[in-house]
């Protein structure tokens, strides 16, 4: 498993999948290798049964991951494996690495990272690129929500592995490590996301504080290189003693008891496919608001509730202080709901995913033997120029 930050997981959804996936292979006698980041944890050696290739990285920006990446790519040629599943399109570059020395690979493409806004013109330009790359260089592809696969089959013609995340259900973790925060069960408003504009949280910030809301907002997030957002999200915030920004909130057990006993949790994220986050609340039965676009209807279903602005924040929070009754029943139906998202199911499809590629029976190299679909606007602009005809 290569292209993330590795195990024990700390930071994110792609984290969050390779240990998952990873220990129940292990479980089942496979030789799980993970390649993970310097800084990342202090375990080395083996974890969960997952042998740990720890490797360095430039602190960069732009080129922590692909740094990282290009070494762990040259360490697993040299020491090859039966199949590999690269996550993350943009680390398609090392694809022919692997590619040169016959190693089947299936890229884990995540969602659709070149409109996030954190990228210049030349990042977006060079993830556009990357996700084409992958198209052309992987075995299989793999997409976490049906929004992405079916934006690969609208954009390359290609099929893709539909394999998402899994939702622990929480039933019982309490609320004893609540009262260190000031909190009681049922008394506040939450957001746990990385500080990145495409997880709005400054949208989120603005909605509440334009509302009548009387529980506060707690905020649990951060990021590294984003500390022009986090300012605007600290103005937004003010002097306004309503908004409790914690930071990062690396105890498992207490953000667990934060999402379980939330009045609402508002998830903003909306480039990302199927997020673990908004699974988790699903999981701690979190009557859950969700940014309107198709991956989070998709998870949500109709128990959720969505927006699209900060008027729609602003509303839908009222409205929950307004109706807690309706918001604990909101919160049963999602954890309901958040069963069909089991971690054993999604390793099966890993499982499955890695003997196949090992036989060479996946869907085969160069699954985009056709190019890119032009869009409307590039169509057009053949049609003035007379390229094409």
């Amino acid at each position: 498993m290569v292209g993330t930050r590795g195990a024990p997981a700390h930071y994110g959804g792609f984290e969050t999948a390779v240990e998952e996936i990873g220990v129940r292979l292990a479980r089942r006698g496979h030789t799980v290798r993970v390649y993970c980041r310097t800084g990342n944890s202090t375990v080395t050696g083996t974890y969960r049964g997952m042998d740990l290739v720890t490797l360095p990285a430039l602190r960069h920006r732009t080129l922590e991951t692909l740094s990282h990446t290009a070494l762990s790519s040259l360490h697993l040629a040299v020491r090859r494996t039966d199949a590999a599943f690269m996550f993350n399109a943009a680390n398609s570059p090392f694809l022919p690495v692997l590619r040169a020395r016959r190693i089947p690979v299936a890229t884990h493409v995540d969602g659709l990272e070149w409109k996030r806004a954190k990228w210049g013109r030349g990042g977006r330009r060079y993830y556009r690129g990357a996700e084409t790359a992958s198209v052309w260089l992987s075995d299989a592809l793999i997409a976490d929500a049906q929004g992405i696969a079916d934006y690969y089959r609208a954009e390359y013609d290609v099929p893709t592995e539909l394999l998402s995340y899994g939702a622990p259900i929480l039933e019982s973790v309490g609320h004893d490590l609540l009262a260190d925060l000031d909190l009681a069960p049922g008394s506040y408003h939450l957001v746990v996301a990385r500080f990145e504009p495409e997880n709005h949280v400054d949208l989120i910030v603005e909605g509440y504080l334009a509302s009548g809301a009387t529980l506060p907002l707690v905020v649990v997030g951060s990021a590294p290189y984003a500390d022009a957002y986090t300012a605007r999200i600290r103005a937004i915030v003010g002097t306004d003693e309503r908004v409790r920004l914690l930071g990062g909130v690396w105890d498992q057990a207490l953000l667990d008891q934060l999402y379980a006993n939330a009045l609402t949790y508002l998830h903003g994220h909306s480039v990302g496919g199927t997020n673990p986050s908004l699974l988790r609340a699903m999981g701690a039965g979190a009557a859950t608001s969700a940014f309107d676009v198709s991956f989070n209807r998709e998870v949500l279903g109709e128990a959720g509730t969505f927006f699209s602005d900060a008027g729609d924040v602003a509303g839908l929070v009222t409205s929950a202080e307004a109706d807690r009754a309706r918001q604990r029943e909101r919160g049963v139906l999602l954890r309901e709901r958040a069963r069909v998202y089991d971690w054993d199911r999604v390793a099966d499809g890993y499982e499955d995913l890695a003997r196949r590629l090992a036989a060479r029976t996946a869907p085969g190299p160069h699954l985009g033997r056709r190019r890119r679909r032009p869009t409307g606007a590039e169509r057009a602009g053949a049609e003035r120029t007379g390229a094409g005809r």
